[in-house]
């Protein structure tokens, strides 16, 4: 796999916050590398193009995998600035050596908007990343946007339902959730992913795999998104996090309950039950994170 692979530590009291007044330094660091093996694979990038380019080997990879396996290659996009970071799947050699016909792409949220809307993330998707590859038409599966939310959200995971038992999406065993082959999110700034944010009740939902809210806290107010237990099914997860107002947020996850016990940011619940999870984290956004070499002594100067 392209790019480095980091663990995480605060390289001065200074940097991150977490540790106590009083709380033995090395105790802390402990602490911290055991929240963060519970938080997933963390990747650090010196910038965005090395960031876009390490996930496009990572995509392709996956979609390699799962082509052979299953026949099928199932994900499932968000919205944001994440597609800008999946163009150089549309460039040589992914263009050409990513058997495309296989896909089957789906949504983790959709904001209640038509599908030429500059808000809705399907028209974000076609414009920057599926327009550019040979993915059909037929399998591309975007959320209805002639019904209301809650009959959108109803309708889409009626349409999961029945893919599941086709098996080209797979099914978890041990949650009978649906099983994406990879569920791709960006953390915002204030810690959530998909349309699900912090201290909202659709964090608690356990029963649907598609739920709906009416009073986003971020414009448009109504939106539809995949539940925790659906997204901690897949088979794997990457999330990305750019930018340094995501840096605060960052801190959070990975110093989990460290830091805010009470509180973990609706990023923090990302826990797969079965499968993999990366984090894609641009430099700025790692900025109250130092850094310390794994096994291999790579090491990246912050």
């Amino acid at each position: 796999m392209a790019g480095k692979e980091f663990g995480v530590l605060a390289d001065s009291p200074e940097r991150i916050k977490g540790r106590r007044d009083g709380e033995d330094e090395h105790q802390w660091v402990r602490d911290l590398k055991k929240n963060m093996a519970a938080s997933g694979e963390l990747r650090i990038f010196e910038s965005l193009e090395d960031l876009a380019i390490d996930l496009a080997e990572y995509v392709a990879q996956l979609s390699e995998v799962f082509v052979k396996e299953r026949g099928f290659f199932s994900i499932a996009l968000t919205g944001g600035s994440l597609i800008s970071l999946m163009r150089k799947l549309c460039e040589a050699p992914y263009n050409k050596t990513v058997d495309w016909t296989k896909w089957y792409v789906f949504w983790t949220d959709e904001r209640a908007v038509g599908k030429t809307h500059v808000d809705s993330n399907y028209k974000l998707a076609k414009d920057g990343f599926l327009s550019k590859v040979s993915v059909l038409s037929s399998h591309i599966h975007s959320i209805n946007d002639n019904l209301t939310v809650e009959e959108a959200a109803a309708s889409y995971e009626f349409l999961i339902r029945q893919l599941v038992k086709v098996r080209i999406i797979d099914v978890s065993e041990s949650t009978d959730c649906p099983k994406f082959d990879l569920i791709l999110l960006e953390m915002g700034s204030d810690g959530h992913i998909a349309s699900l944010f912090p201290h909202h009740q659709a964090l608690k939902q356990s029963e649907e795999w598609v739920t709906f809210i009416t009073d986003s806290p971020e414009p448009p107010p109504e939106r539809i998104t995949f539940s925790i237990p659906v997204i901690n099914s897949a088979s794997n997860i990457a999330v990305v996090a750019m930018g340094d107002d995501r840096a605060a947020a960052m801190q959070l996850v990975v110093c989990r309950n460290a830091v805010a016990p009470d509180a973990p940011l609706p990023a923090s619940l990302i826990s797969p039950t079965e499968g993999n999870l990366v984090w894609f984290v641009e430099r700025e956004a790692a900025t109250f994170l130092g850094t310390i070499a794994g096994d291999d002594q790579s090491l990246i100067e912050m």
